[in-house]
């Protein structure tokens, strides 16, 4: 079992930009694929990026990319989303993952945390 908590959401402006954390319980954190996705009203959860267990290999999709990074301290048990220009459609709850392999596909992944709210006006 993995507990996941995000934390860093809250309200910016369009352009701005805000770090989520999402920190892990135990000491298996490292075996992980961290994933990113967020969900707006009305909507179905949508990717946003993912970061394997060492970090080796990283993954953002096309509506964030050159926009959001994702990145992880093993030593911490905290991974991490920082997300730079953002823009009113950023507007979702955004939740950490983790599972066994790296994929894009909720579906893959086993844990997950209870969410944080982003918003961003305009």
């Amino acid at each position: 079992q993995v507990q996941l908590v995000e934390s860093g959401g809250g309200l910016v402006q369009a352009g701005g930009s805000l770090r989520l954390s999402c920190a892990a319980a135990g000491r298996a954190f490292s075996t992980y694929t961290l994933g990113w996705f967020r969900q707006a009203p009305g909507k179905d959860r949508e990717f946003v990026a993912w970061i394997s267990g060492r970090g080796g290999n990283i993954y953002h999709s096309d509506s964030v990319k050159g926009r959001f990074a994702i990145s992880r301290d093993n030593a911490k048990n905290t991974g991490y989303l920082q997300m730079n220009s953002l823009k009113p459609e950023d507007t979702a709850i955004y939740y950490c993952a983790a599972g066994g392999i790296v994929s894009s596909n909720p579906k893959r992944y086993d844990y997950w945390g209870q969410g944080t709210q982003v918003t961003v006006s305009s």
